[in-house]
């Protein structure tokens, strides 16, 4: 099922939430994760299991939200959702066992952490490993109310601590950039040098960093590069 409308673009529905609990499934979670590009900080993800009974107007993926609505979007979600919850990996994580596998370790932390448990996951694009029946699907924030409530809710979440790192980081710009390879991120980068809590492995980041970090596929491991 694509629910697209006719110009080809997906819209945001509760069709698939719907289609389950018709199935008998009635705890259904949308599970979604937000910084996987960034070059600074956590990868944080979201599980979100929303009421029919208290529905959340104006749901859509939260890359195509204004930062204000997605703020009172996510409030609302948080109020009326039957549960919620959120989780985060670091940096140094994410540097470990790479961006792919830390999203999926969020989103199972973000899952495992909802009250009640969910019975039925909707998840963006990947599967996560839990023992629970699940549908990835492309461009879910887009097409799902679920998934798209679970990327607001992350993405005001991780917003909320791009702000509060920006304030420990000034010279980098991340209240405004959110720690993504712009210009002045980039350049900011090269003048001062990483933080502790960039991502060693992601360009431009590893360019600058006093201690390269290169993934070796075949040691399944890290090793320093560049070493005398």
């Amino acid at each position: 099922m694509r629910p697209e409308s006719a110009g080809g673009k997906f819209r945001c529905e509760a069709t698939l939430e719907r289609e389950l609990c018709a199935r008998g499934f009635h705890s259904v979670a949308g599970v979604d994760e937000v910084g996987r590009g960034s070059l600074f900080g956590c990868v944080v993800a979201a599980a979100v299991i929303l009421s029919p009974d208290r529905p959340v107007r104006g749901l859509n993926d939260s890359k195509l939200l204004d930062p204000e609505r997605r703020e009172v979007l996510s409030e609302r979600i948080r109020e009326r959702a039957v549960a919620w919850a959120i989780a985060a990996v670091d940096a140094a994580t994410i540097d470990s066992i790479n961006i792919y596998q830390a999203s999926r370790v969020a989103m199972r932390l973000a899952v495992s952490r909802l009250n009640p448990a969910p019975d039925f996951l909707l998840v963006d694009a990947v599967a996560i490993d839990l023992p629970l029946p699940q549908r990835p699907l492309i461009k879910g924030d887009a097409r799902c109310h679920a998934i798209a409530a679970a990327s607001i809710v992350a993405k005001v979440y991780r917003d909320a601590c791009m702000r509060v790192w920006d304030e420990v980081f000034p010279q980098y710009g991340l209240a405004s950039h959110k720690g993504y390879s712009t210009p002045e991120h980039c350049q900011a980068i090269e003048t001062y040098g990483p933080t502790p809590l960039h991502r060693l492995t992601f360009e431009p980041v590893r360019a600058h960093s006093l201690f390269p970090i290169v993934y070796n596929p075949q040691m399944e491991l890290f090793d320093t590069a560049g070493a005398a």
